[in-house]
């Protein structure tokens, strides 16, 4: 039996066995809401891949956030370094074949006379200055450019669509796809593991973690929607 003073109450409380059942029961049905690592796995995987690919094809979901807060969940399983490999190997993976899948259905839309909607809606993602300035790098630098157009908010479609208008072969763009699909996947996958390494609750970095990748990918296209705005806005001298 725990002696224990409280607050305003005169005298000691006692705590009987009662009440510390009570608390021990609310602890373990808790933790029966968790579920298993296997079960955590076979749902995690999956909808990961998914979802990335999906947002590879509509640029409208943030897969950063979902490769960031599956890197969180897999940095509290019992093997980390495998769990993180699947994650890393999945991500990849998904990125790469949303990214091949759009550019085979963008070509289809170049070589027709009518045009395709998957080709309007890569115009439609691409600002007629941001591809501008994606055909110069692309004339500059070549495949190369698919690197950073992956790393730079925003910057994957007007790049995309700079390779179509160029009729860049789907091989070479597979060549240059590669790397940058691995360097996407290792960057989000780190800031979830920093998130996953700064605070000791896993909802903590999950939630760190996507709020860091969505900042990252919502504030460089506000700005720059903000500075053309603003532009346009400011009578010529």
């Amino acid at each position: 039996m725990t002696v224990q003073l409280l607050p305003g109450v005169r005298g000691p409380h006692v705590w009987g066995p009662e009440v510390w059942n009570l608390a021990a029961g609310w602890e373990d049905g808790a933790a029966a809401l968790v579920p298993s690592e296997p079960t955590q796995q076979a749902v995690t995987y999956p909808a990961l891949f998914l979802l990335v690919v999906v947002g590879s094809l509509v640029p409208v979901i943030p897969t950063g956030a979902l490769v960031s807060g599956a890197a969180v969940v897999a940095l509290h399983q019992s093997v980390p370094a495998l769990s993180l490999a699947a994650v890393f190997g999945i991500a990849t993976a998904a990125a790469f074949l949303g990214d091949v899948t759009l550019y085979s259905l963008g070509r289809r839309g170049v070589g027709s006379r009518n045009g395709s909607r998957w080709l309007e809606r890569l115009r439609a993602h691409a600002p007629p200055d941001r591809l501008e300035q994606a055909q110069h790098k692309l004339r500059a630098h070549g495949v190369a450019v698919l690197v950073l157009s992956r790393l730079v908010p925003a910057g994957r479609i007007p790049v995309m669509l700079a390779c179509l208008l160029a009729r860049m072969p789907t091989r070479e763009f597979v060549h240059g796809n590669v790397p940058a699909c691995v360097a996407w996947t290792v960057t989000y996958a780190l800031i979830g593991i920093l998130g996953g390494v700064l605070f000791p609750e896993p909802w903590e970095g999950l939630v760190a973690a996507i709020a860091l990748t969505v900042l990252i990918s919502v504030a460089p296209p506000l700005w720059h929607r903000l500075r053309r705005r603003t532009g346009k806005e400011t009578p010529a001298s």
